[in-house]
């Protein structure tokens, strides 16, 4: 490591210990803010599609007399909503 590299590193440290002190939370950019809209999406998106294509796949296999497409859906749905619920509450979590 360079002496350039050292200064860099402690003007950092010293920065950080001056917001821990103060109390200061490092701000989020707004990349930041879609990537927690884009990971909430897809956390509900992804089950309720994997819900409707098992559904889809039992109606069109099995024989069944009533069609599973619907309740697979809500339920993937359901753990979509859940799992995303989840997710928030830890980035909440880790945000305080």
């Amino acid at each position: 490591m360079t002496d350039n590299d050292s200064r860099f590193a402690a003007a950092v440290s010293a920065q950080a210990a001056r917001k821990v002190a103060t109390g200061q939370a490092p701000r989020r950019s707004a990349w930041s803010g879609f990537g927690v809209f884009g990971m909430i999406g897809w956390s509900i998106v992804v089950p309720t599609l994997a819900g409707t294509a098992l559904g889809t796949w039992l109606d069109r296999h099995g024989g069944h007399a009533h069609s599973w497409t619907l309740p697979l859906l809500v339920a993937g749905l359901i753990l979509g909503c859940g799992n995303a619920w989840y997710w928030v509450a830890t980035e909440i979590r880790r945000d305080e």
